[in-house]
């Protein structure tokens, strides 16, 4: 595996973790829209649960490559229904927010 291979998915591991915490705290900044767009509270535990997983399936993929293509996936899917969210939300101005996050994923899994 190459360093640039590592380096993106340490950094896409941290960035999805860091969005994983985000909604754990209840950042209002996250939360917020959330509720905009009709996701029950009872379920965002569970997203936060999904983006922790990815973000350590994404770590742990770098020693055991089958984890890190599991999690990329995962988080592929998870990131293009949020996309999908938003747009059902006609939430326009914030769909660029969850592509932040995707795109670094793609981006490890390609190198990898």
């Amino acid at each position: 595996m190459s360093t640039a291979a590592v380096v993106v998915t340490v950094l896409a591991a941290l960035w999805v973790g860091f969005s994983a915490f985000s909604v754990f705290a209840r950042a209002k900044w996250v939360v917020e829209p959330l509720a905009e767009y009709g996701v029950p509270r009872a379920a965002w535990p569970w997203l936060g649960a999904a983006k922790a997983a990815g973000a350590a399936g994404l770590i742990a993929g770098l020693f055991v490559p089958v984890i890190g293509v599991a999690a990329g996936v995962g988080l592929v899917v998870y990131f293009t229904g949020a996309v999908v969210t938003v747009l059902r939300a006609r939430s326009y101005k914030h769909i660029p927010f969850p592509l932040l996050y995707l795109a670094p994923v793609v981006v490890a899994m390609a190198l990898a």
